[in-house]
């Protein structure tokens, strides 16, 4: 016996979860590559002891890090 629904099942959209998967990717890739920029720029105040850009510094890894 054939079965009719109201609302066949859906099949997963592979396009959609690729692209999702894609741009998951990319946000880490960036959040990691600023994580590491920013504590290449802290390094460099400590030691050129600039205590502003330091503060500065940490306050934004730490915006990154929550």
């Amino acid at each position: 016996m054939k079965q009719y629904y109201l609302n066949p099942p859906q099949q997963p959209d592979v396009s959609n979860m690729d692209s999702l998967f894609a741009e998951m990717f990319l946000d880490k890739a960036l959040r990691d590559f600023q994580i590491e920029k920013i504590q290449k720029e802290i390094d460099q105040s400590l030691g050129n002891r600039n205590k502003k850009n330091f503060l500065r510094l940490t306050d934004e890894l730490k915006e990154y890090l929550e």
